[in-house]
């Protein structure tokens, strides 16, 4: 962590730079789960090009290595349901694809059921020992869970979001902190959808109106505020 004299970094973002301090800040990587990103899990059984959602690891990767090398608070959450199903509404469950609902039988156990092997984060963004894993019931991370309590906690001000997909539960868990209080910021290049549009779309609403939900940056602009190596190229 920063010392004793709190350090303000600057990230170069839309609609203009985003200032931080790593103390009270932290990395949210959301749902960048086996069955939403690895071939032949619950997201290509759908039908969906999952080497989309592939594409992003080496930066997502990248991100997190530095974001743990200069010590910061790290959260990791799973889409994951009670296996009785009586945290998913019914909704929710029935309005997915009929060839695979929540909870049915997939290519990597039970459908986004704790304990499964598809909810698991896939092994290039494992959580370390001693990071936090949230389990949660709804697209969005506050939702019948403790996060709020964990970043109050904290001290946590501000969060720099990863993971997928950027429509659904990165912008979901991105407007339920925006209305918490929390200054948000999503890195373009560490999230991405199954619809390339739904990403473009969602990150235009985010940054509209002088950042009504949060900024967007790209993570080459949050490794220099970190003093981590740039890469060249992506």
């Amino acid at each position: 962590m920063d010392g004793d004299t709190p350090v303000t970094r600057t990230v170069h973002a839309q609609p203009f730079d985003f200032r931080f301090e790593l103390a009270s800040s932290a990395l949210v990587i959301i749902d960048m789960q086996r069955d939403f990103i690895d071939p032949g899990g619950f997201g290509a059984s759908l039908g969906n090009d999952v080497s989309l959602l592939e594409a992003i690891v080496p930066a997502c990767q990248r991100t997190l290595q530095a974001w743990r090398a200069a010590g910061g608070l790290v959260l990791h959450t799973r889409e994951a349901h009670r296996p009785d199903l009586s945290d998913c509404p019914p909704a929710k469950r029935l309005r997915g694809n009929p060839r695979l609902r929540i909870g049915d039988a997939g290519p990597m156990g039970r459908v986004l059921i704790s304990g499964q092997p598809g909810v698991e984060i896939i092994a290039a963004l494992a959580p370390l020992p001693g990071e936090t894993v949230v389990d949660k019931p709804g697209k969005g991370m506050f939702h019948a869970t403790p996060v709020q309590e964990w970043l109050q906690r904290a001290g946590i001000r501000s969060l720099l979001f990863m993971g997928v997909t950027t429509e659904v539960c990165v912008q979901t868990s991105m407007r339920e902190a925006n209305d918490r209080g929390y200054e948000c910021l999503v890195l373009e290049d560490c999230t991405e959808s199954y619809f390339p549009a739904f990403k473009a779309q969602a990150l235009a609403m985010i940054r509209a109106q002088g950042g009504i939900v949060g900024w967007t940056a790209h993570s080459d602009a949050l490794l220099a505020a970190l003093g981590a190596d740039v890469p060249d190229t992506i």
